[in-house]
């Protein structure tokens, strides 16, 4: 088991993401056919499975795309449109909050997705699926290590937006999973993302015994100020 997700109890292990312009040495490209939505890479890469993707593999989620500045194929016309349309007709999005989706400042030719242990390429950026218990945690290193705010960038929908965020804002960033990301990838419902800007990772790394065994001081020190107090399970 990778010792990050050991540490933190995750329900997989954290995978790196990287961006490039050429293929990465010793990797295939993703093998599985079509998918729905390109986080679905992210799930495929938590499994333990390592490749990588083209701009391509993502036209099936025009958000998706989006988020990735990666411009659809002329056959696919107004599909970002008209999909923008239906979530507006639904209630879903206000289109005046298109403007303010993160997007990479520009489309990656190539990919990649391993779990952060083994990736065999430039880890632009790390994704961990946690629940809130261990998100504090990391958010707790991402401060002491200087890779993150005290007061976290976070956003709801597009899930895959937190890609982008972490690497504009170059500090972790948290996604509560939208409704989409969370169908597609089997999310479960108390499971959030936080993504850690690359750079960042092996200091963050460095510091979470030091965070995890303050934070075991803390409870040990909550558990006896709770047990002075009668009525109090």
């Amino acid at each position: 088991m990778d010792r990050i997700q050991e540490v933190l109890n995750l329900s997989a292990p954290p995978i790196a993401i990287g961006f490039s312009d050429e293929p990465p040495a010793g990797l295939e490209r993703w093998p599985g056919g079509a998918v729905p939505a390109g986080c679905v890479f992210w799930r495929e890469a938590m499994k333990g499975r390592a490749f990588y993707t083209v701009p391509a593999d993502h036209y099936n989620c025009a958000v998706g795309a989006y988020t990735h500045a990666i411009r659809l194929s002329s056959e696919r016309g107004t599909q970002l449109e008209d999909t923008l349309k239906f979530m507006v007709v639904k209630e879903y999005l206000r289109m005046e909050e298109v403007p303010g989706i993160p997007t990479l400042e520009k489309a990656p030719a190539f990919i990649s997705y391993a779990p952060v242990e083994t990736a065999p390429f430039r880890r632009d950026l790390i994704l961990i699926a946690a629940k809130p218990a261990a998100a504090m945690l990391i958010y707790e290193t991402a401060l002491r290590s200087g890779a993150g705010a005290a007061l976290a960038n976070t956003l709801g929908r597009p899930a895959c937006a937190v890609l982008p965020l972490a690497s504009r804002t170059g500090v972790a960033s948290l996604s509560l999973g939208c409704m989409g990301n969370r169908t597609f990838t089997g999310l479960p419902d108390e499971e959030l993302y936080v993504c850690i800007p690359g750079g960042r990772w092996d200091s963050l790394v460095s510091k979470l015994t030091e965070i995890g065994r303050a934070n075991s001081a803390m409870q040990q020190h909550y558990r006896n100020h709770k047990a002075q107090f009668a009525g109090v399970s």
